[in-house]
């Protein structure tokens, strides 16, 4: 089976070299698209015509089938193709854009994290890039849904739906029928210790496919004069009569609501000055609305397939 190992960045180069991982790319931290062209040239090699409809003919389809279970690719490759990405999240998101954009999702898409990464939790992975490289190396295929923006671009671990400057967020997120938040505008300089801050969302490993959350405080929390454990502190907030006890506290960043947690197959959102950020990159410019949603072609991911997505950390952000 040919395997190739995208080594993006300079930890996951020297990674890459002393695991002797094969067919080594050194690429940057975040590959560019234009970086990213040989993928389609590999898999040309194995593939070089697709037989099956292309996604406009899909989608064209009077009876387009409901996604459920996340199913293996319909293309049947020469040999199987493997792809190794070893570096952030980020970079894994590149790799997964590139190959979505190229409709080549049928490759085998294996990651090795070099550091704190949703998408390794989400997928059930080693923390210990020995055990992660065997694992790459030697375990089979368990697909995943695609989660995109409509931006098409790929979501590896995690994307956010904030406002500018941390405040509080203008709008309405939606997962499917279901409304996650809605916050009329409000004064700028108020900014409280919990309040409406956005959403984050997380890509499921089943269907229906994203499991998102309502962010009770910014992606950055307030300095304070002392720091109190959460869920006292959350307590305090939310008990009449003990506010008062939060004044100076030190704000956590980007906890989620344990209460308005919400699985779907697709997150909407319209409103002011939106920030969409996704594996941790955040868009150059703040839009009116933003769309999340399954993708046509499953993830052909290696993971563990007991792994449990989308599980909210109450004590803080797991990136």
């Amino acid at each position: 089976m040919p395997t190739h190992t995208l080594a993006c960045g300079n930890r996951a180069q020297q990674l890459a070299q002393h695991i002797n991982l094969p067919n080594r790319h050194s690429l940057t931290a975040v590959p560019a698209s234009r970086n990213l062209v040989f993928l389609t040239e590999l898999a040309h090699e194995v593939l070089p015509v697709d037989p099956t409809p292309s996604l406009a003919e899909i989608a064209a389809q009077p009876d387009v089938p409901h996604l459920g279970h996340p199913a293996p690719a319909p293309q049947h490759p020469s040999e199987p193709l493997r792809f190794i990405i070893l570096g952030s999240d980020a970079a894994l998101s590149a790799v997964l854009t590139r190959l979505m954009r190229a409709d080549h999702l049928w490759a085998e898409i294996a990651f090795i994290p070099v550091s704190a990464s949703v998408a390794a939790v989400n997928w059930g992975l080693s923390s210990d890039p020995v055990e992660a490289a065997d694992f790459a190396m030697s375990a089979p295929v368990c697909p995943a849904p695609t989660i995109r923006s409509d931006k098409g671009l790929v979501v590896a671990g995690s994307a956010t739906l904030t406002a500018e400057a941390n405040a509080q967020y203008t709008g309405e997120i939606i997962v499917d029928d279901t409304t996650v938040l809605f916050h009329r505008n409000s004064a700028p300089e108020k900014r409280p210790l919990f309040g409406e801050y956005g959403a984050r969302l997380i890509p499921m490993v089943d269907a229906p496919g994203i499991v998102a959350a309502k962010l009770i405080t910014p992606l950055e929390g307030a300095a304070g004069r002392r720091r109190v454990p959460l869920e006292k502190l959350y307590t305090r907030w939310h008990t009449p009569g003990l506010r008062w006890l939060t004044r100076g506290a030190h704000q956590p960043a980007a906890i989620v609501e344990p209460e308005h947690v919400f699985q779907g197959r697709a997150v909407q959102t319209g409103g002011e000055k939106i920030i969409v950020t996704i594996d941790g990159i955040a868009a150059q410019r703040p839009v009116k609305r933003a769309t999340f949603y399954r993708h046509l072609r499953d993830l052909q991911v290696v993971r563990n397939p007991t792994a449990e997505s989308g599980n909210f950390p109450y004590a803080g952000k797991n990136t």
